[in-house]
């Protein structure tokens, strides 16, 4: 399994950014899917975005396309979420998922089910 760090969360204004990180250690990262989700209070774990196993491709979830951007640096073993234009509905903890699954493409939006590495998350909040 994958060790798996965020940080990065805050709070912030709506229409600010922030940019969370994601620390890999452990089997080789490169091999992985890695993907970010987030939690709100009282709601179920929600896709936000993901890199496929292969590396070749991205996706996000709905209410993040346009604003979100998910990269990574390899020699880093990181993975990044770019949040443009934030909204209070933006607000959740952030989890950082990985899986070593070799399936070259998601061919559904991904799952938590998808995944079985899980960071601590990060908390981010943002006000109106």
């Amino acid at each position: 399994q994958v060790h798996l760090v965020e940080s990065g969360g805050g709070l912030v204004q709506a229409g600010g950014s922030l940019r969370l990180s994601c620390a890999a250690s452990g089997r080789t990262f490169g091999n992985y899917a890695m993907g970010w989700f987030r939690q709100a209070p009282g709601k179920e774990r929600e896709f936000v975005a993901a890199f496929s196993w292969s590396g070749g491709s991205t996706y996000y979830g709905d209410s993040v396309r346009g604003r979100f951007t998910i990269s990574r640096d390899m020699a880093r073993n990181t993975v990044y979420l770019q949040m443009n234009n934030l909204k209070p509905e933006d607000t959740a903890v952030y989890y950082c998922a990985a899986d070593p699954t070799p399936v070259p493409d998601f061919t559904a939006t991904p799952t938590t089910a998808d995944f079985d590495s899980w960071g601590q998350g990060t908390r981010v909040t943002v006000s109106s």
